[in-house]
């Protein structure tokens, strides 16, 4: 049977880290690697696990895999420190090992906690993330956003959900939204890709009717309505910092790290 390693990059997450190391403490080892908080998450993470390793943020893509580098084992559950793994998950996950995997990974469909309620409709549901993998088969990929992990050979998927506690509340979203809107829009330059008149005045409208409509954000009442609405907000703002950046041959400033959180487009 092999055993498990679950990994967790944190950058201040000492609201977020104990229920996130909580929710892992049915595998075999936990390895955290922090990005030189500020906060106390190395102290809180160091109650769950002596395997806490500090060191500057090199980026996602590269903090995962060094993560999944330290791991004793090769199967790795990578959790984010605003996600939680529920039992039902976890006890798919133990029985899964008992057996033997049978793919070089799988995928988890993520379900996200905002507004009051698990939203499962919008681009936002069902958001399948390849979080469990075999590190001799696998790797994160990717640059500013969206990093996630290719593997050499079969994915399948998971039944139960992983728990996502995005935001803390409307502006926390619009705060999030800002940060990774200014990644995107650099990776999309980075890319060759320029913003034109359809990208600035279309495709937000056509986010919008995709959330709502297509994906069934109409279902969720308001709560729907208003995520519909940011998801197309956040699809403008990005093509209007890429037109920025093209408009006026000027980097566009980091954004600070949100250690460990992946984002939709």
């Amino acid at each position: 049977m092999p055993a498990l390693t679950a990994t967790v990059i944190t950058k201040n997450e000492s609201a977020n880290v104990a229920a996130a190391l909580e929710s892992v403490a049915f595998a075999d080892e936990i390895v955290v690697v922090d990005s030189k908080s500020t906060d106390d998450t190395v102290e809180i993470a160091r109650r769950y696990t002596e395997r806490v390793i500090v060191r500057p943020w090199p980026g996602y893509v590269a903090q995962k895999n060094f993560a999944a580098e330290q791991a004793s084992h090769d199967w790795i559950l990578s959790v984010d420190a605003d996600e939680r793994v529920p039992v039902a998950l976890a006890e798919e996950i133990r029985a899964l090992m008992r057996v033997g995997p049978d793919a070089a990974g799988y995928r988890v469909p993520r379900v996200t906690f905002h507004l009051g309620r698990w939203i499962r409709s919008t681009d936002w549901y069902p958001d399948y993330q390849l979080r469990l993998y075999d590190r001799r088969r696998g790797r994160w990929a990717g640059r500013h956003v969206h990093e996630s992990v290719t593997a050499d050979g079969p994915v399948l998927r998971l039944r139960h959900e992983l728990q996502h506690y995005a935001y803390r509340d409307l502006s926390h979203h619009l705060q999030t939204m800002d940060r990774y809107t200014t990644l995107a829009a650099r990776q999309l330059f980075e890319d060759g890709r320029r913003a034109g008149w359809s990208d600035l005045a279309l495709h937000p409208i056509a986010a919008f009717l995709r959330n709502y409509i297509l994906r069934g954000g109409i279902r969720d009442g308001q709560a729907g309505l208003i995520i519909s609405l940011m998801n197309a907000g956040y699809v403008g703002m990005k093509f209007a910092k890429l037109w920025e950046l093209c408009s006026h041959s000027t980097s566009i400033p980091d954004a600070p790290g949100a250690a460990g959180r992946t984002r939709r487009s």
